[in-house]
């Protein structure tokens, strides 16, 4: 069984793992300390905010979202500037249930849309944000209107 949970600071290490694997995808170097950090930072001082995908009690997949904020609707809105689904657990819809929580907790904080970035040659993940109803608004940005 898959569930989803979002976490606080005192959660972290559920993330950490996931979170090395995701910028280890996008050429950097393992750091499990540093990386700690990070999300221990983000997660106290209320900067983000993470959901695991969890399964048989173990985290498999996550996102982050970082509030971010439209002047000209003078609305919140969230940035998701990480996906990441662990390659065991791939195949199993989880990437589009992380997208769907994100979602869910973007109407439930009355933002005004998502915002993701991803690399141009990022096929794969481009596939499953359209399969989604998310909206290519250029080369590397998709958007998700919640209003």
């Amino acid at each position: 069984m898959i569930s989803i949970k979002k976490i606080n600071n005192t959660e972290v290490e559920m993330a950490v793992e996931l979170f090395d694997k995701y910028r280890m995808f996008y050429q950097q170097a393992s750091d499990i300390t540093a990386a700690r950090t990070f999300l221990t930072q983000r997660l106290s001082k209320n900067e983000s905010v993470i959901f695991i995908a969890i399964e048989d009690e173990m985290p498999v997949g996550f996102c982050q979202l970082y509030p971010i904020f439209s002047s000209v609707s003078m609305q919140r809105t969230w940035l998701l500037n990480d996906l990441f689904v662990d390659e065991a657990a791939r195949g199993k819809g989880l990437a589009p249930l992380l997208l769907q929580t994100a979602k869910e907790y973007g109407i439930n904080t009355n933002a005004k849309w998502l915002l993701l970035q991803t690399g141009a040659d990022n096929v794969t993940a481009q596939s499953v944000y359209e399969k989604n109803g998310w909206q290519k608004v250029s080369d590397f940005f998709y958007e998700l209107p919640l209003t």
